[in-house]
């Protein structure tokens, strides 16, 4: 039995509990695709698209889980962040499995992206983004476990915790502070 206590782990636990099959990851990057495109961070709009992915009706404890997941987004994209944290599998977990998730993030941040930008047009350094984004989730299972396998996982992993940036600042650009109340 694995002792992992990681996001990932508890995330994927809630979303099993739940009967969904899908990956934290897929989920995960299907919220940062869609922010980083200018969806907005409206809460029932993100649950919306939440429950496209899992199939229907969200559980309570899930939509909470999910709600809290947007608030992360929404602090790293708005917090002045260098770069975003993924919810992918601990470092402890076989690289197979790290390498996969690393490739449905991708596919999730795809899927997100292009359903909130639509026919925007982008500039090449966003294009060139989104084409390596489109690499990444089909070379997962080129990784071999090995010191090489896992140097090229990290150097990725590395990569794609800068690149949504980049896409956030040219497409949803800086979201607006909240009005502070005015003293009378």
């Amino acid at each position: 039995m694995s002792t992992d206590k990681s996001p990932y782990a508890a995330f994927s636990a809630l979303l099993a509990s739940s009967g969904r099959d899908r990956s934290p990851a897929e989920l995960h990057g299907q919220l940062l695709g869609r922010s980083c495109a200018g969806a907005g961070f409206e809460v029932d709009a993100w649950l919306a698209d939440a429950a496209d992915l899992l199939g229907g009706q969200i559980p309570d404890n899930v939509r909470q889980a999910l709600i809290g997941l947007q608030e992360m987004v929404k602090g790293e994209l708005t917090g002045g962040e260098v770069a975003v944290v993924l919810l992918l599998p601990s470092d402890e977990a076989p690289l197979a499995e790290r390498a996969a998730a690393l490739g449905q993030w991708c596919q999730g941040f795809l899927g997100g992206f292009g359903l909130a930008a639509g026919d925007r047009p982008l500039s090449a350094e966003a294009m060139e983004v989104l084409q390596d984004l489109a690499a990444i989730s089909q070379v997962q299972s080129a990784l071999e476990d090995s010191e090489e396998g896992e140097g090229a996982y990290m150097e990725v992993m590395e990569y794609l915790r800068v690149a949504p940036l980049l896409l956030f600042t040219e497409c949803a650009g800086p979201v607006a502070p909240a009005p502070k109340p005015s003293v009378h």
